[in-house]
């Protein structure tokens, strides 16, 4: 890839894990990478938590909102070089035909807003699922991607995939 690599984060919708994942791919690596998200079933606004988590490391907070990925699937939308799918219900699987022929992969995270419970019960999980995605976008970050197939892509980004990722701590 002698361009930017366009990459595109997934979820159910795009409220939290995968506006962050677009947040801080954008922030660290501008250079590398442009960052875009999408969801199923996009909310109407990106959840606060997230926002709170974003607010001291991502300068321009006002271009994040939820999105649906068929904006992302559409004939005149941007080539995807990789897609990743940050939850079970976006798998490849599932989601619409993106132009080209990105490299789909799925990083895992709980879902930060699952479950019942007051604002001030969710805010340490919203920081550990922040905490697991920044690990993994810098990991990313930091791979080869320009020489390497599209084969090892897939490989090397779902590696980037961390084990402890698929369960909450219990604080």
């Amino acid at each position: 890839m002698s361009r930017k690599c366009n990459v595109l984060f997934l979820c159910r919708a795009n409220s939290a894990r995968s506006i962050m994942a677009e947040a801080l791919l954008r922030q660290l690596a501008p250079g590398k990478f442009d960052a875009f998200s999408a969801g199923v079933e996009p909310a109407e606004d990106v959840h606060p938590l997230a926002l709170a988590q974003l607010r001291p490391t991502i300068g321009d907070l006002g271009k994040l909102r939820p999105k649906s990925w068929d904006l992302y699937a559409a004939p005149d939308a941007p080539r995807m070089d990789i897609v990743i799918a940050m939850c079970p219900e976006v798998a490849e699987q599932h989601a619409p035909a993106f132009p080209g022929t990105p490299v789909f992969c799925q990083w895992s995270f709980p879902d930060p807003l699952a479950g019942e419970g007051a604002e001030s019960e969710r805010k340490p999980i919203f920081e550990q699922v922040f905490r697991q995605i920044l690990r993994r976008v810098s990991v990313f970050i930091a791979l080869p991607l320009d020489s390497m197939r599209r084969a090892d892509q897939l490989v090397a980004v779902n590696a980037v995939d961390e084990p402890s990722a698929s369960s909450v701590e219990e604080n």
